[in-house]
């Protein structure tokens, strides 16, 4: 569990990185309306979350800078009539203690508390244009601040995005943020296991994403991490199809992209298989091509690599394997050069992971592509999709689409799996299917 020492360092990291005599102005998520009077499950913002560890909605922190920064917290108060209808609050006296805040007080408070804190102050930080109520009420509380220059009140005269301080420090993971990572992919890899052995008995898409969300829920993650995408037969040509309500068909490949949500961290797992549990020759030499390709990018992952380095490796493969399958025809530098795999490859070897499933982190600094260190955590998600009716292609190769992804850490001496329990060679895919 993250200790409230580690929430406090990581708001003081913050404080540190801001411009001297400012403030940072952090939302948390608000409830919205899913129809009719029914909220969607509130699911707190990262950033909020990140620093303060509280999964409340409608609260506000505030972080002054430098060595002597005051983290102040703006919640809902304590009422019992309310509580009594949507749950326990954590209210004003407890969450100093609770979370390790300097001061806290009701979210109704929070308008004026803004003035006299932007008092005086040269630099607003604010995650500009994420929430248009916040960015109203600080407009708000900025002009009142500005009216009252003619009292020798000094207004702040710039407004400064948060985001790249804290996304930057979110790259880099705690052993603990490490530990939830690991417990998110081990609940999704038992899900996706579970669904292996149900494939052949079900009948439609959906059956088989019933099963992964409750195998997740049951393994601890009381959340999916995204909209599962289970696409049989030409949907997994559509890379984020999740309508998830086709028939199968025995014949049919079918891609699974699904990942759990544990303490709010998420994993991101792909398998592509076969629905019969044995795999035909096309689809076997698409998914050999798919997996070589994944392994060695994997491979590629660990301290001093580039981030490109691992696309680059695995188009290689990839575009040397449709040359080899007579899907593509030329030189496989002057493929690469025109791009002509991107029709069969069109995204990227993957993302960065965690509290948002395509987390936070740049992928270049000073537009040179970062090198990989210790602590970032990543996805490695190469794919072959050939579209049913493209043109120039064999029809067998038709409607045949492939992904696979594993969640990988980055370690001192290189790397870690985090979803490598889960069977990814054919023989294994084939004997937890059928067996």
């Amino acid at each position: 569990m993250t200790s409230i020492k580690e929430y406090k360092i990581r708001r003081q990291k913050v404080a540190e990185r801001l411009q001297p005599n400012s403030i940072a102005i952090i939302p948390a998520a608000r409830e919205v309306l899913r129809n009719g009077d029914a909220h969607y499950r509130f699911r707190q913002d990262s950033d909020f979350f990140y620093l303060t560890g509280f999964n409340e909605p409608d609260s506000l922190l505030v972080i002054t800078s430098g060595p002597q920064s005051e983290s102040i917290l703006f919640n809902l108060p304590k009422k019992p009539d309310e509580e009594q209808w949507t749950g326990i609050r954590l209210g004003q006296e407890k969450a100093i203690e609770a979370l390790g805040v300097d001061r806290a007080s009701s979210i109704d408070h929070s308008g004026s508390a803004l003035i006299d804190l932007m008092a005086d102050k040269d630099v607003i930080y604010s995650f500009i244009g994420r929430y248009s109520h916040w960015d109203k009420v600080i407009k708000q509380s900025w002009e009142a601040v500005k009216g009252k220059v003619r009292q020798g009140i000094k207004c702040p005269n710039a407004f400064k995005d948060l985001s790249p301080i804290v996304s930057e420090l979110r790259l880099f993971k705690t052993d603990v943020e490490l530990e939830y990572l690991r417990k998110a992919a081990s609940a999704s890899v038992q899900a996706h296991k579970q669904v292996m052995r149900m494939c052949q008995k079900a009948e439609n898409e959906y059956e088989l994403e019933a099963t992964f969300v409750y195998e997740i829920l049951k393994h601890g993650c009381r959340s999916v991490a995204y909209d599962p995408i289970v696409a049989s037969g030409d949907n997994a040509c559509i890379l984020h199809y999740n309508t998830n309500n086709k028939a199968l068909s025995k014949q049919d490949l079918i891609l699974i992209d699904a990942g759990g949500e544990y303490n709010n961290y998420a994993a991101d797992i792909t398998r592509t298989y076969p629905v019969s549990g044995v795999y035909t020759g096309e689809q076997r030499a698409i998914y050999d091509l798919v997996l070589g390709a994944q392994k060695t990018g994997i491979e590629k992952v660990g301290p001093g690599t580039l981030w490109n380095e691992v696309q680059t490796t695995m188009v290689r493969m990839l575009t040397q394997g449709l040359v080899d399958l007579g899907i593509l025809v030329g030189d496989v530098d002057g493929l690469i050069e025109q791009g002509a795999y991107k029709p069969f490859y069109m995204h990227n070897s993957g993302h960065w992971l965690g509290l948002d499933v395509h987390d936070c982190g740049a992928y270049k600094v000073n537009d040179t592509w970062r090198v990989f260190e210790p602590g970032m955590v990543l996805t490695v998600e190469p794919g072959i999709y050939i579209n049913p009716g493209h043109p120039g292609v064999d029809g067998r190769w038709h409607g045949i689409g492939v992904r696979i992804e594993d969640d990988i850490a980055v370690t001192p001496k290189g790397f870690e799996n985090l979803s490598g329990a889960l069977p990814v060679d054919i023989d294994e895919i084939e004997a937890l299917i059928c067996g």
